[in-house]
């Protein structure tokens, strides 16, 4: 399920505005278990977004005392993932908590009905879908976006379209009568029952998230 998404390239700024953008649309609730990869700007963002400002103990010592510190919010389990590469290949995969202890990483993890264990590989899986549908994204095509305006289109076209159009093979569940019912992302989010065509997609009313 494609929950947020902003085009561009990957920066601090833009990591912020993810992570911001994702708290909206999902009400700012506690994810049992946020992940990602090691690039510093989402402990940050994160931070920023999910945490709390708390007073700092006064010393007792001279000189100013010190502001208040940003600290994570209750229940906020965040996660990394360590890849140790040798000749170009990963050899090996570590988890670090950054946000919570590991032993709440690990029971996330146990919880969880996708996955067992901490990976990027289903974004990872996701991005290869996006170039699949988006001939724009393709890896030395003929294809590029000449026009920014354009190419941010697009882009919210197939990743949002994605979760209400598209069957994802992996989500099918087996009927009673032993056949295969195919799902989307938003029928497995509970979000409708069918699965949308592009006419009936666009021409829903929509409203801006403010």
């Amino acid at each position: 399920m494609v929950v947020s998404v902003v085009p561009g390239k990957r920066t601090a700024k833009n990591i912020e505005k993810l992570v911001f953008d994702f708290k909206k649309r999902t009400d700012g609730r506690i994810m049992n278990l946020m992940t990602s990869d090691e690039y510093k700007p989402y402990k940050k963002a994160i931070l920023k977004a999910y945490g709390k400002n708390t007073a700092v103990a006064h010393t007792g010592k001279r000189g100013r005392p010190k502001g208040s510190r940003r600290v994570p919010a209750k229940g906020l389990t965040y996660a990394t993932v360590h890849k140790t590469r040798r000749k170009g290949r990963v050899v090996k995969i570590d988890l670090r908590a950054v946000f919570g202890s590991e032993a709440q990483v690990k029971v996330a993890i146990e919880n969880s009905a996708v996955s067992n264990m901490i990976n990027t590989s289903f974004v990872e899986r996701h991005n290869g879908t996006d170039r699949n549908r988006n001939a724009r994204k393709v890896r030395k095509t003929y294809c590029f976006s000449k026009d920014w305006d354009v190419h941010n289109a697009m882009t919210y076209f197939t990743m949002y379209s994605y979760n209400f159009c598209w069957p994802v093979r992996t989500l099918r569940l087996q009927g009673q009568d032993k056949r295969w019912l195919s799902r989307t992302p938003a029928m497995a989010a509970c979000l409708t029952n069918h699965i949308w065509s592009l006419h009936e997609w666009l021409s829903y009313p929509a409203f801006q998230l403010t």
